[in-house]
């Protein structure tokens, strides 16, 4: 057994660190949510925060070999914060759970520093198999916006977006973002930063100026049938100059303009 002098030591080192861990989460808050106006405010009434803390106790105790207080310590933290997080879960650093009543994270998920999760988020497994890898892994710095699905045993990449209600079912490169249900992949484009700016926080994992991959593609369509319309209409023209009269049928008339407008 550590003496004294060596226990009042180790206390003493673990308190600091929970003060300083604690300070950083508010800190990280406060970053992230314009709403929050103090950081008492933060620390008594953000549900995310104390959802945080329950974890790490119930984390601890789960490490300890005491899964049945750890489970009970996080049944506890879903009663009070509407928040369901297993206790084996490894969470990182200045992790933000954005008012979070219905977020549930399974046994084997892995949240690294700095993610953002919001309401209504399900970081699931679809494999019933005990000791496999059944939930995802989240990069540092994701954000996982409201309503979303990621189901699996695949990573998340660092920066990578989540939309709302999307559900993924496959691995997202670092930095893209992931939409629709299921989720296809909208990868970034090349940086326009300077190297070592800041990146800005994306609220709810909105992506300026990025288009759904499918709405891309049948734009690209419409204007591809466009030309093909319009070459076909100097084709008549030329053969009606040549003497070759080929009737015009209303059938034959496209509206491009009508398409593209379905699709803003």
């Amino acid at each position: 057994m550590a003496p004294p002098a060596a226990r009042r030591t180790a206390w003493h080192h673990d308190k600091t660190k929970m003060f300083t861990r604690l300070k950083e989460d508010i800190d990280s808050i406060m970053l992230r949510d314009p709403a929050a106006r103090s950081r008492l405010e933060v620390l008594t009434c953000y549900p995310g925060l104390h959802a945080v803390l329950f974890h790490r106790v119930a984390h601890c105790c789960w490490r300890a070999g005491l899964h049945w207080l750890g489970r009970w310590i996080s049944h506890w933290a879903r009663f009070f914060t509407g928040i369901e997080i297993h206790p084996a879960v490894r969470m990182g650093r200045r992790v933000f759970i954005d008012h979070g009543m219905g977020v549930v994270i399974g046994e084997t998920a892995e949240i690294g520093d700095d993610c953002t999760i919001y309401q209504g988020v399900t970081l699931g497994g679809t494999s019933l198999y005990k000791g496999q890898k059944r939930h995802p892994t989240l990069g540092p710095g994701v954000v996982v916006s409201a309503g979303a699905k990621v189901l699996g045993g695949f990573e998340v990449g660092a920066g990578a977006r989540v939309g709302s209600n999307a559900v993924v079912l496959k691995p997202v490169p670092p930095g893209a973002t992931a939409v629709g249900i299921p989720a296809r992949i909208i990868l970034p484009d090349a940086p326009t930063q300077q190297q070592g700016a800041k990146q800005e926080f994306s609220a709810y994992g909105i992506t300026p100026n990025a288009d759904d991959p499918v709405s891309l593609a049948l734009k690209s369509l419409i204007d591809n049938a466009a030309q093909q319309d319009d070459r076909i209409k100097a084709v008549l023209a030329a053969l009606d100059r040549l003497g070759e009269h080929l009737e015009n049928t209303p059938n034959d008339r496209f509206d491009a303009s009508e398409l593209r407008s379905l699709m803003k």
